[in-house]
This record gives structure tokens, sequence and C-alpha cells, in this order.
């Protein structure tokens, strides 16, 4: 019986070393592997310092270029900015101004241009009246062989002579007629308006302004309209659109030069 007691005591002895060291190697074991993870973490550190450390550089320098470049751009662009500004007003004021300018000019125009059938009219070309005005009855006109009421005068003109302005007035019109040629509209103001017609090489364009006297253009071949007639000028003169007797306008004899 004591020898039994004696087997379990020893049994338990022997049970309890193999538990405390099994409890001993696996705290040394867990001991272990905390320290190695703990050396890791150190080293991981470590290296992102070093890299942290070569970076720092890099960037303090390219702030610092860029607090030194900064700087010399920022007026460059500034100033670009401000001549961009001062370029478009002062495009604008000379749009403005050249607006204004027109608009007085056109102003001035209108203003100026104002017929005075007291002062007349000057002969448009030194010739002989082939075909006078005439809408109240009809009148003989030799190429056509007939009779028909006439708007304007048919002066008699030799091919290339000058044919003057009879007013101070603006050409309004410049177009091509089968009966009357290249013809020219100027507007003398006051409603009246002068049509010379069997023109060429005129010297003025619309828009033009001729004083009187000045030359127009020259006296063309005539239209098949007047080939029996010869050569010619039409001269037409209307009040708001109708035709008028130039003749009522002009002095009774042709002067016999033109300046």
């Amino acid at each position: 019986m004591k020898k039994q007691q004696y087997v379990a005591a020893v049994a338990c002895l022997v049970a309890g070393a193999i538990g405390f060291v099994s409890v001993y190697a696996t705290e040394k074991t867990q001991e272990k592997r905390e320290l190695a993870q703990q050396e890791q973490m150190i080293e991981e550190t470590q290296e992102l310092s070093a890299a942290s450390n070569e970076l720092e550089p890099q960037t303090n320098n390219t702030v610092a270029q860029t607090q030194v470049t900064t700087p010399e751009k920022e007026p460059e662009i500034e100033a670009q900015v401000d001549t961009a500004k001062a370029d478009q007003e002062d495009s604008k004021a000379d749009e403005k101004n050249s607006d204004s300018a027109d608009e007085k000019v056109v102003a001035t125009t209108a203003e100026t241009l104002h017929f005075q059938p007291e002062n007349g009219l000057i002969w448009p070309v030194e010739g002989e009246v082939l075909l006078d005005y005439s809408m109240d009855s009809t009148i003989f006109f030799p190429t056509l062989e007939q009779y028909r009421c006439n708007p304007a005068l048919v002066i008699a003109g030799q091919v290339n002579d000058k044919v003057y302005a009879a007013a101070r007035g603006k050409i309004i019109e410049i177009y091509n007629s089968e009966e009357t040629g290249c013809t020219v509209k100027q507007d003398l103001g006051d409603g009246y308006v002068a049509i010379y017609g069997q023109l060429k090489e005129l010297n003025f364009d619309v828009g033009d302004t001729l004083e009187a006297g000045q030359v127009v253009g020259y006296v063309s071949e005539p239209t098949k309209y007047y080939s029996v007639e010869g050569s010619n000028v039409y001269f037409e003169l209307q009040k708001d659109g109708a035709p008028v007797n130039p003749s009522d306008y002009l002095p009774e004899q042709i002067m016999d030069t033109l300046d």
C-alpha cells in the first residue's frame, strides 16, 4: 500500500514538472516572437526614417525653387495682363473715336448737302441741246422714230469731252443702262438729284462728294437709242423723285469755258 502511494506521488511530481517545463517553454517562445516583432518594427521604422530623410532635401529644394521662382514670374504675368488690358482699352477707345469721327463726317456731309435753286446749276457739257425736256407733251426721237415724253436734256458733246458736275453733291449710285449707258446719280440735297448718262472713265466713285465744276467723267459713244442724234450727255434733274426741267436751273447761254 505504501509503495503504491509512493509511485502515485512520484507520478504527480513528474507530471507537474512536465507541465511546468511546457508552460515555461511556451512563455519563452512567445517572448522570442514578441522580441523578433519589436526588432522588425524597429528596422522598418529606421528604413522609413532614412527614406524620409532622403526625400526631405529634394522637397525642400523644390519648395525653395518655387519660392524663388514664383516672385520672378508673377510680376511678368501681371505686367502682361496689364499690358493686354491696356491694349484692349486703347483698341476700344480707338474704335469709339473712329465711330465718333465717322458719325461726325456723315453728319457734316448731311448738313453741307444743301441745294439752293436760286443759285442754279452749271452746264455739264458745252454743246447744243439735241432733245429738250418735255413731260407735258411728246417730242420726236430721231433714232427711235417715235414721239415720246423726255424727262431730261440730251446735250450734244464730242466723245472724250469732259462732263462736269452741275452742282455740289454726293454720288449715290452708278449703274449701266441700255438707254443711257454708264449713268451717275448725284444727291444735291433738299430732295434734288442730278443724273448724268452716256459717260465713261469716271473720276469718282459712290460715296464721293463732288464740287460744282469738277469732272465727273467723259462723253462716251452713244447707245443705240441715240445713234442718229450722235454722242451726247443725258442730263436729268429730279425733285423728290419726280423729273423737273433742268433748263429752269441753268443759265440761258452755255458757258464758253468750264474750269
